[in-house]
């Protein structure tokens, strides 16, 4: 009972605040877009809001390596994806990029909203003019100096395993010559799982940003090799940063 009803509670405040920080994100739009064409101050307001919420609710985030996210470089940026929870982690970087997401959530009132206006990056997975008009777009962020941010699994890992890479980001990381900047998500699965509104207790999460990876390191490579380049240094970085914040489980095992 108490666990429904924190989840509950945070719902409802997300609910009800939405109202206001989206007629806030609607005023600012208005105001900076003829100055600001790349909207940084709109998404800044968005981290802002996404933020309260892991701010207000017991779940103890630590960011790592922001500092490796600068603020005057194009970054392809990827991560493994364990949970919803993982976007409201992302948002706590406070640094521009335009999300790719699933188009539904574009339709969710307020937070969809405030997507469009902030011009995120919807994807329909499985429909082909869609995913080519995500690449579109993508590209054309990227050619207008925002990062990307892309969850290359595709979907949400039921175990917490670093699943196949599907193959966009590393096709527009090669064409557009940008750096890839990967980084690590753990604890999120914990804190929310997948098919789950519950609230499960307070949980370490943390966010890992992981050193850049220039472009000449894979302008020689395949788009299949620097995909697998990219997930196994995100599998060997997520088995490290695992093992230091749970000592306990990793002793266990093994």
């Amino acid at each position: 009972m108490h666990k429904r009803f924190v989840s509950f509670l945070f719902f409802f405040t997300v609910s009800t605040t939405s109202i206001l920080f989206f007629i806030i994100a609607a005023i600012l739009r208005f105001v900076t877009y003829p100055f600001d064409k790349r909207l940084r101050a709109l998404h800044q307001l968005t981290c802002f809001w996404a933020s309260l919420y892991t701010w207000i609710f017991p779940w103890r985030i630590r960011i790592e390596g922001r500092e490796k996210f600068k603020n005057n470089t194009t970054y392809m940026v990827v991560s493994n994806h364990q949970s919803q929870l993982d976007i409201l982690v992302a948002f706590r970087l406070f640094r521009h990029f335009k999300w790719v997401s699933k188009a539904e959530i574009f339709k969710v009132p307020l937070i969809g909203w405030n997507m469009a206006l902030n011009r995120y990056i919807k994807i329909k997975r499985g429909v082909k003019d869609s995913i080519e008009k995500m690449m579109e777009d993508a590209e054309a962020r990227l050619g207008e100096g925002s990062s990307v941010y892309f969850f290359p699994e595709g979907t949400r890992s039921h175990d917490g395993k670093v699943k196949a890479f599907k193959h966009g980001a590393f096709t527009l990381a090669k064409k557009c010559k940008v750096p890839i900047l990967p980084i690590v998500i753990t604890g999120t699965m914990k804190a929310l799982p997948k098919y789950s509104i519950n609230f499960h207790g307070i949980q370490k999460i943390c966010m890992r940003v992981l050193d850049e990876i220039p472009y000449q390191a894979f302008a020689n490579l395949s788009i299949e090799e620097t995909a697998e380049m990219v997930r196994q240094v995100i599998i060997k970085n997520l088995k490290i940063l695992e093992a230091s914040m749970y000592p306990d489980v990793q002793e266990s095992n093994s």
